[in-house]
């Protein structure tokens, strides 16, 4: 398949009509119905920062992102002789019903309509900064071309599914895992009016990308296997999203393009090659400048640095005990989820050990996310896993139980 045909097949999904009839998966049979069908188990995504909100040369955001460990969607569908969709008791209602939505989305764009079996026996917190949206989605499709034997590719999907309408790198956390950076969304250049100290918001709203395009993967930077991401999460609060984030976004003040550029040199010469080296000081102050450049741009509508106070002060009680070889501080996408990178194992679990020692967290160095989910900790809680970067994209295997 083209690029030309790529666009076309997005425009078509972007339309609501289907897409042209998918060639069968060279070598592979269909699934059998009864038979064990595919499992695809993913990865959560954190989102790092924006290199460029207002498109100052025509591309709109950019992305850099991280995938990590330690909590994803666990999926498996097979052929049957009747539609069932089923989850574990801890999977949310919401995440049933899009399952439910995205599955007809993906049978008209691929004419097959076969009975399938579903199941979902782990998501991610939704609008809690992890992608949970992307992950879940490429999950299902993944699995339902997989078994069908259609061969589509995961940005076709994406198209399909209506995914990466703002960043590429919960796509290419799917595909690849790793430190990413995408290039944003082509769009017309912001027209703004002459600046003025009492109008400081965006009142002319800059140019829409096309239908459904998908941010290209600029790079790709296998994560220091090493390094450990301390992930803290709020329980009961959620990060802006839906319309209230598209109101945000266009609300923002204006993004200069010395800071854009700034943000670019940042991430081109320390956010990666500070990974390639290994060179965890360099890294570190590198994402620390690109996240203090979001978090001021975004902070009237999320009401600071981070979206949840709570989750702030312990990122202060972090960064007033990291050691010399410091950290790299932040807050995922509209949070709450915030991380805190750090050098070693060693030092996370120092870390999470002295936040557990002062009350700041619910759980252990050895705790994850368990109970977050509907009978899980009260509202307000936080809690703190300890997480690795994956370099590697979601796994596929056959689903047998």
């Amino acid at each position: 398949m083209t690029a030309t045909d790529l666009d076309r097949d997005a425009r078509l999904a972007a339309q609501g009509g289907p897409l042209p009839a998918p060639p069968a998966l060279a070598g592979r049979s269909l699934h059998q119905a009864g038979g064990p069908g595919l499992r695809i188990r993913t990865h959560a995504r954190l989102h790092l920062g924006f290199l460029d909100p207002d498109a100052a040369l025509g591309r709109r955001f950019g992305s850099v992102g991280l995938a990590i460990d330690g909590l994803g969607v666990d999926l498996t569908v097979r052929r049957s002789d009747r539609d069932q969709l089923s989850g574990s008791p801890a999977i949310p209602a919401e995440d049933l019903a899009r399952i439910d939505g995205w599955l007809a989305r993906l049978r008209q764009a691929s004419g097959r309509d076969e009975p399938l079996s579903i199941r979902l026996d782990a998501v991610l917190p939704s609008h809690q900064g992890f992608g949970s949206g992307t992950q879940l989605a490429l999950a299902l499709g993944r699995a339902f071309a997989d078994c069908l034997g259609i061969a589509w590719r995961t940005r076709e999907l994406a198209s399909a599914l209506g995914r990466g309408g703002r960043s590429g790198i919960g796509i290419a956390a799917f595909d690849a895992g790793g430190l990413l950076v995408d290039g944003g969304h082509r769009v017309a250049p912001p027209t703004r009016p002459p600046p003025s100290r009492t109008t400081p918001s965006r009142t002319v709203a800059p140019g829409q990308p096309p239908p459904l395009t998908i941010p290209p993967l600029l790079a790709r930077q296998p994560f220091p296997p090493a390094w450990r991401v301390i992930v803290l999460l709020e329980a009961g609060r959620h990060g802006l999203h839906g319309a209230a984030e598209r109101r945000a976004i266009e609300a923002s003040p204006p993004f200069p393009p010395a800071l854009a550029a700034a943000a670019c040199h940042h991430v081109l010469m320390q956010i990666l090659p500070g990974a390639a080296d290994q060179d965890f000081p360099a890294f570190a102050a590198g994402i620390n400048r690109l996240q203090q450049l979001a978090g001021e741009h975004f902070a009237q509508a999320q009401g600071g640095l981070f979206t949840s106070p709570a989750v702030a002060r312990v990122i202060d009680a972090l960064a007033a005990r990291v050691d010399a070889a410091g950290a790299a501080f932040g807050q995922s996408s509209w949070g709450p989820t915030a991380f805190a990178i750090v050098p070693s194992a060693a030092e996370a679990s120092r870390l999470v050990t002295h936040l557990v020692e002062a009350g700041l967290v619910a759980n252990g160095p050895a705790g994850g996310f368990a109970g977050l989910a509907p009978g899980g900790p009260s509202s307000g809680s936080i809690r703190a896993l300890i997480c690795r970067g994956v370099n590697s994209g979601a796994l596929t295997a056959s689903g047998r139980r």
